[in-house]
């Protein structure tokens, strides 16, 4: 039987969940490449280059979306996909940035576990038959995420010239709707509990 749910937007969200590697690869490893000053801050050619990467991939997360939803190509698998894509995109620059000391480990831990716990959700929702594509409040908490995380990859470049703590603003502000937009999510599927045995 022929699959079609393999259309444009999942491929698009596949050919992001291949991007990652890519991205730790250069976050991670020191490639010689030499690095590049802005005023105080030094940032490693590699980490401009895989900062790039990041930025590409979080910009699939639109188009792909965008494209599904314009010509009618949501399917279960993109529903599950896309949130997958992102989580794993996320927590991969999460864990970079803490290892680097660019983000505190217990903020990074919170948001982590959110996304645990609200993927647990998301599978005994779909054990149940129901299969949940994330709302406006969760995709301002993926974008807002995905703000912090440039902005931390940085090194909050341009706003150190102005003295303007952005990135770490940003990571506080993504904190709020990471935890916001997870218990939101919990309130409006708790009858996963209350009509449980």
């Amino acid at each position: 039987m022929e699959v079609k749910t393999l259309n444009i937007p999942n491929k698009i969200t596949i050919t992001r969940i291949f991007f990652i590697p890519v991205f730790v690869v250069l976050m991670m490893f020191d490639f010689g490449w030499g690095s590049i000053e802005f005023g105080d801050i030094v940032i490693p050619v590699s980490h401009l280059i895989a900062t790039i990467i990041f930025i590409i991939a979080s910009t699939t997360d639109w188009i792909d979306g965008y494209y599904a939803r314009k010509y009618n190509l949501v399917t279960n698998l993109g529903k599950f996909l896309d949130p997958l894509a992102d989580k794993l995109l996320v927590s991969s620059a999460l864990i970079i940035l803490v290892e680097l000391g660019l983000a505190p480990s217990w903020v990074v831990i919170l948001i982590i576990s959110r996304e645990f716990a609200v993927t647990g959700l998301r599978l005994i929702l779909a054990g149940g038959g129901e299969v949940v594509a994330a709302n406006m409040l969760g995709k301002i908490k993926t974008w807002t995420q995905i703000i912090a995380i440039i902005a931390l990859l940085l090194r909050n470049v341009p706003f150190n010239y102005v003295n303007i703590p952005f990135a770490d603003l940003a990571l506080y502000v993504s904190l709020f709707f990471t935890i916001w937009s997870g218990l939101d999510y919990f309130v409006k599927n708790k009858h996963v509990f209350t009509n449980s045995k």
